[in-house]
């Protein structure tokens, strides 16, 4: 691997037209080994509820699995939804798994939909990356050059920067709704987003005292070696709170590319140095189909934009569909469009052609790492495309 800008996995667990949840799950186990045996730095899952199409409704299960199965790859969360967890749940879940896989995981967190507003009155950075304007260091709103980028559909360097997607439509979806009232109790309230980082922080340094100043102790948990992580896909609240605590930062330019760069600007200029971490640390995902030759590539990536329409139409996502299931969709130009961002900033090529793309990212977000999720209908076309993009990558 390169060793200036390793490469990550990011895995759905996806489960394919005709196939079960615990292929899904076998197909992720195998994956990891993979992955570990390629180079990749990080393995990590992220969690999705309510969907036919993807296994992955609990990363700390799914960690568990591929952690007994592999020896050295970092395993991790992509990342825990916090909306409907505690922070005392997480932080003995991850204490569990540290307790016999020590060193080696990533604690991600994220918002998840839901969350209420912040009390400063700034807006989420719910799934699919809720935008808001990105502070920089002067608090004026987003750089020039971030503003230029997204009025011109491109980065500097070429990236492309589509238009927003309308998050708002998601959020208001009946299944959206149905998904809150099974993950919280009745008339349970998702806590301050950052007093609930703070709370994990605590919990894992053994500082944590009640507002009436009595200790609490996780154990296990307290003193657990895991990396924390925000997720963030936008320059809102996730980025400031990574970067006032000085804690690595995840941006989505898979799940939300028309705010990446603010997202990474964000946390850029709320970090704040210390001994754990002096300068800022960012990673940036991308969703890649590699195969021999772009005609190979294109094709085993035929069935992504029905399945981001599944995501986006509200019904949650299908089975991932064969590229002749694919085909057989009559697509109306309204439904081309709800899609249109993510299909068009879907890397997919030979080898050569998605590293380029994927350099081009780093150089755009300036990016320490990034992660890659891909999926495609055969596993074994899925393993190809990270074993070839890893031997591209290694080779630079």
């Amino acid at each position: 691997m390169n060793r200036n800008v390793p490469l990550s996995v990011l895995d759905l667990v996806p489960i394919t037209s005709g196939s079960t949840a615990a292929e899904a799950l076998r197909n992720s186990v195998d994956l990891s080994r993979q992955a570990e045996r390629l180079g990749y730095a990080r393995y990590w899952f992220a969690e999705h509820h309510l969907n036919a199409g993807v296994a992955g409704v609990s990363p700390a299960v799914v960690i568990a699995l591929v952690a007994s199965a592999t020896s050295s790859i970092r395993i991790g969360s992509g990342g825990v939804q916090l909306g409907h967890r505690t922070a005392l749940s997480v932080v003995e879940e991850f204490g569990l798994l540290d307790a016999v896989y020590p060193g080696r995981l990533d604690l991600g967190l994220g918002r998840s939909a839901g969350r209420p507003r912040r009390r400063s009155g700034a807006g989420p950075d719910g799934p699919e990356g809720t935008p808001r304007v990105a502070q920089t260091a002067a608090g004026g709103g987003v750089s020039p050059a971030v503003a230029q980028a997204a009025a011109a559909g491109a980065a500097p360097n070429g990236l492309r920067i589509p238009q927003r997607f309308p998050i708002e439509r998601l959020l208001r979806s009946p299944r959206i709704a149905v998904q809150r009232r099974l993950l919280q109790q009745p008339n349970a309230e998702s806590p301050d987003y950052g007093e609930q980082i703070g709370e994990i922080l605590a919990l894992l340094r053994g500082e944590y005292r009640s507002d009436e100043g009595l200790e609490a102790h996780a154990v296990p948990g307290e003193d657990a070696a895991v990396e924390i992580w925000i997720l963030g896909s936008s320059g809102g609240e996730s980025a400031e709170v990574a970067g006032r605590n000085s804690l690595r930062f995840a941006a989505n330019y898979h799940v939300s590319p028309a705010t990446v760069l603010e997202a990474a600007e964000g946390y850029r200029a709320a970090f704040r140095p210390s001994p754990e971490l002096p300068e800022p640390y960012i990673a940036v995902s991308a969703d890649a189909v590699v195969a021999e030759d772009e005609e190979t590539a294109r094709e085993l990536a035929t069935g992504y934009g029905l399945w981001v329409y599944s995501i986006r139409g509200g019904a949650g996502a299908i089975p991932f569909p064969s590229p002749a299931e694919a085909r057989d969709h009559n697509w109306t130009e309204e439904e081309r469009a709800l899609v249109a961002d993510r299909v068009d900033t879907q890397f997919v090529g030979s080898p050569r052609q998605v590293a380029d793309q994927l350099r081009q990212l780093q150089e755009a977000t300036g990016a320490d790492e990034l992660v890659v999720t891909t999926i495609t209908h055969e596993h074994a076309d899925r393993v190809r495309s990270y074993e070839l993009l890893a031997r591209e990558w290694s080779a630079r």
